[in-house]
């Protein structure tokens, strides 16, 4: 299958009931599985057969792929499109390059003109419309402007249009003469310093509250001990016999 197009061929399937002595013949698409339908007969009731589809000769000019062909016919089918002739040629000559690196034109030897067909353009429907006068072929060339897939981000983002005016961003900083990466560099580093008054004020605020709460707590452990204490009870209750309150009754009584 290497010369010949894959979509000229389909597989279709031959189912027979024994009994009644009918066959029927089905035509499966691509996406049927052989495996599973094959499963749902009596073993024997049905079999395979590769089928071909009807086509048209084109002839293409390929002196691009080998310099020492002038042409090369292929029998492709109604369905197939640029992109898959295109596939076909590399396959005839064994090559490894992308079909994306090639276009399909069609020559009007006659009139001088050729037309550049799209990827999805069907080459056999495009020659039923040539006329008996004419002279047409078809020709394969290179494309000039092709990249690879590596490189094609970098060529976008070099060419990206600039963006309108209504989407840039107004800024009441002055223009200097820098240029644009030494500007961002200034703001970040602004923003950078700003941040850092920020986190120093809030460290002068935190130890000046600090230092409050510290002078606070002092004051009240003097004032607690200028207080003299104070013990409710009975002069009976706390005094012992030298008239002095005893450890013991301390205990037993609440102070403030």
């Amino acid at each position: 299958m290497k010369h010949r197009d894959p979509k000229l061929f389909y597989l279709s399937m031959e189912v027979t009931v024994r009994k009644a002595g009918v066959r029927t013949h089905l035509a499966l698409d691509e996406e049927a599985r052989p495996a599973v339908l094959q499963s749902c007969h009596p073993k024997g009731d049905s079999k395979f057969s590769l089928q071909t589809r009807r086509g048209g000769l084109v002839k293409v000019h390929d002196s691009v792929l080998n310099s020492n062909s002038q042409y090369k016919s292929l029998l492709i089918s109604a369905r197939t499109t640029v992109d898959e002739l295109i596939a076909l040629l590399l396959n005839c000559y064994s090559s490894k390059e992308r079909v994306e690196q090639f276009s399909l034109y069609e020559v009007n030897t006659d009139k001088e003109q050729q037309r550049k067909l799209h990827p999805d353009d069907r080459p056999l429907q495009v020659q039923q419309t040539w006329l008996p006068a004419h002279r047409c072929h078809f020709l394969i060339r290179r494309n000039p402007d092709y990249l690879p897939l590596s490189r094609r981000k970098i060529f976008w983002v070099s060419d990206l249009p600039p963006l309108p005016a209504s989407r840039l961003f107004k800024t009441s900083i002055p223009t200097t003469n820098n240029n644009n990466n030494s500007s961002l560099l200034s703001k970040s580093q602004a923003s950078l310093t700003q941040e850092k008054k920020q986190e120093e004020k809030i460290k002068q605020t935190t130890a000046q509250k600090s230092k409050e709460i510290q002078k606070s707590k002092e004051a009240a452990v003097a004032r607690n001990k200028n207080t003299e204490l104070k013990i409710w009870g009975s002069s009976s209750q706390l005094s012992n016999k030298n008239g002095h309150p005893s450890y013991a009754d301390y205990e037993n009584y609440f102070y403030i």
